[in-house]
Order: C-alpha cells, then structure tokens, then sequence
C-alpha cells in the first residue's frame, strides 16, 4: 500500500522482472450514472480521453503514444470509469505526464467529439443487429425497469446525439476525482518512485466527485421474452437475483454456481444440456456483482428448434439443485478446480493491476491474494446446499429468447 504526501494511494506488487510497469485506475460510478437524455454520455467520455489532451491534438497526443510504445486506453461500465496504462520502464515519466493530462486536461475537440460519437452510434446500429446484444439489453431492461442497470451499458442514440463538450466537461469534472479514484499497480516500478508519481499525475484532480445518485435496487420477477430473428441459432440470456461480492456467502455462491453451470466439463449444465443430450453448442453460470444490484447470470447457445428443451432441462435442473444440492463429489472437484486455477488469474501484468483494483473496490483486503484459495476451500457441502435452497428459485428465472426457437411464443409471459 502506497500513498503519496499528497494523500493519493495505490497498491502496488513490485516485480523487476521485466522493464515493464502496468497501472490499473477506477472511478467510482459508470454508465449507469449517466443524466436522463444522455445516455452513453459515460462511454463517449472513456472514448475521447486519449483523443488529445493539453497542448496536444488528438494526432500528436497518438502519435507521442506510438512513439513511446505506451499502451493508454480508457472504458466504461455500469458502475466504473477505468484507464489502463502500460509501459516501459524507461519511458514512465513521459507516459505518466500523458495520462496526467488524459485525466487532467483532456480537449474533447470538436471534430474528436463528433468522430467517437459517429463510431459510437455505429457500434450501437451492430448491437442492435447482432443477436447477443440484442438480448442483453432485453434481459437487463425487464429486470431491472425503470432503473439505470436497465439500459443499455453504451447508451442510445438520442442521448449520444444530445450529448455535447460542455456535458463532457462537467462529467469529467464531476466523476474524475481523487475521492473516487482507486489505483492498482504491477511491474518494474518502486514503492518511492511510485508515491512521487501519484502526486505528479493525480494530484491536480478534483478533491471530491459528486454524489452518487444510483439508488439500490433489486431485479424483477420471472419470466420469458422470446424476440423474433430470423438466425438459425437461438441466443439464450437468463437470470435471477444473486449475491453482492461483500454477501458472507459469496465463496459458497462461487462453488454452487461452479458446480452447476460454471463453463467446465464437469458442470451439471453442461453435462445435462450439452454433452447428454447435444442440446445447445455452450451453456454457463456465473455471479454478477454490481454496486446496486446482484444477479446470477447465464446464458445458453442452441438451435432454434431445441431451444424448448434446453429451457425445460435448465429450469428442472436449476429445481434439483435447489433441492438437493451438491454432492461430496462435486464439492471435491469445484473446491480443486477453482482453487488450482486461480494462479491463472496471474498471467499478465494488466489482469494483476486490474485485479488489484477490484480488491480495493470490493473491500477484500490487502491479504486477499494469500487468503482466497482457503476461502473456497473452507466451503462445505452444507453451505452450498443450505445456500442453493435459499438462493436458487426457478420462478424468478428471466429468461430472454433471441431467435425463432420452436414452440416458444415471442409473446412475454410468465414461466
């Protein structure tokens, strides 16, 4: 853990084994703070960050960035604004002082503003094509109505056409400060060097962001929307209301999901849909976690005309589990699966300053890395099953249908 004299604070793995430094940042708060009328007001922000900035137009604040082999590049989520710098050792100071002035003083010129809102609304025509986006926008929309977690993560046409410099200006204000800036940092970098960096590049941000106005909430009931597309392969998205990542029962959360639909050979999802009966081409679970919201979240592939059985084997073996539970079988090869794949986390310098923002986001301490796997590991099958019966419910599952799937109506009903 390191904090500047200016107060900023980073948490830092030094490794010197590569000439390489990785920094990882967030802001606290997303797309789904967006105002009403600017939706993807967010998103055209992290769009135009490295779109010039200070003295340096969009092309030579490029082109420094090739010059000096820096890799800079900006998103937005639901609930974050994230910058990922990553450079050489030997060229850290000049690409510090570009995501200072990315942060601290971008342009948002008018032509740059114009071109990413263009390449935005283009990105928006595809998801409204492609089957995928399709229905994950009508899943987030049905469970979550009336709320920001029910629109669309990169905005709408009308809000990014409504959205001009000065918006920009005030969001960049209002979100980019240091009260809400959580900073992760991996590679050839020391802890003394580092804490003279944080002063140099974040030290002129905002002191405070504003308040997060995004009111908690929980998703809607069950039920099934099928949208006609004429594709030969039905998309299927499907949820219900999960855990938050401070929940206590979050670890055996992560088991149960594992155990039935976690992405592996060996999950009950996949086993029953796929591999018994060739139902669909991929099926998964996992947790989802928001700030305001939790979900457990799946989706499936298959061909229009087996979509109504893999519904049908989803729904009674999400029930079995419920009632059931794990085996000891199960518990055995989920506690060993997910505990010997978590070193795989750490293949890359970016995915570990990545990962040590979330543990800052998410509260998880600065020894998480050396307790985690015997946080899994101390799972039984009690907690799974006690947790399976009050967690799993195939009447709150919501599912969205994208396709032409056989004897499913398009009509929303209940399950």
């Amino acid at each position: 853990r390191v904090v500047s004299d200016g107060g900023v604070e980073a948490w830092l793995i030094e490794d010197h084994t590569h000439p390489v430094v990785h920094l990882s940042l967030a802001f606290r708060g997303g797309t789904a703070r967006d105002p009403a009328g600017r939706e993807g007001l967010s998103t055209l922000l992290a769009s135009l960050l490295d779109e010039g900035a200070g003295d340096l137009d969009p092309e030579a604040f490029q082109r420094r960035l090739e010059d000096l082999s820096v890799d800079l590049s900006f998103e937005a989520s639901r609930d974050r604004l994230w910058g990922t710098l990553k450079t050489l050792t030997r060229n850290l100071d000049p690409a510090a002082d570009l995501l200072r002035l990315a942060l601290t003083a971008p342009r948002f010129a008018p032509e740059a503003v114009d071109r990413m809102r263009a390449a935005l609304m283009a990105r928006l025509e595809r998801a409204a094509r492609d089957p995928d986006g399709i229905a994950e926008n009508a899943l987030l929309a049905a469970l979550f109505p009336g709320h920001p977690y029910g629109r669309p993560a990169d905005g709408t046409r009308d809000g990014l056409a409504a959205a001009t410099a000065g918006d920009l200006r005030r969001l960049a204000r209002l979100r980019m400060a240091r009260d809400a800036l959580v900073i992760g940092v991996f590679g050839d970098i020391t802890p003394d060097r580092l804490r003279d960096l944080l002063d140099r590049v974040f030290g002129g941000l905002p002191a405070h962001a504003a308040a997060d106005g995004v009111a908690e909430t929980a998703p809607a009931g069950g039920g099934l929307t099928v949208i006609d597309r004429e594709v030969p392969q039905s998309v299927i998205l499907f949820a219900q209301p999960g855990l938050k990542r401070s929940d206590p029962d979050y670890y055996a959360a992560t088991v149960l999901t594992h155990i039935l639909g976690g992405g592996t050979f060996s999950s009950r999802l996949y086993e029953e849909i796929r591999e018994k009966r060739g139902l669909a081409y991929s099926v998964g679970v996992g947790l989802w976690p928001m700030d305001r919201a939790a979900l457990l979240f799946g989706s499936a592939g298959t061909a229009n005309e087996r979509a109504a059985d893999t519904l049908r084997i989803l729904r009674r073996e999400w029930t079995r589990m419920r009632d059931d539970g794990p085996t000891e079988a199960e518990m055995d090869d989920a506690r060993t699966y997910l505990t010997g794949s978590f070193p795989l986390r750490f293949l890359s310098g970016e995915r570990i300053a990545r990962m040590l923002v979330g543990m800052q986001v998410f509260d998880l301490g600065e020894d998480y890395l050396n307790r985690r796997n015997d946080l899994i590991a101390a799972v039984t099958r009690e907690d799974v099953t006690d947790l399976a019966r009050r967690l799993l419910d195939p009447a709150r599952l919501r599912i969205v249908v994208v396709g032409r799937p056989a004897g499913l109506s398009p009509a929303d009903r209940p399950i």
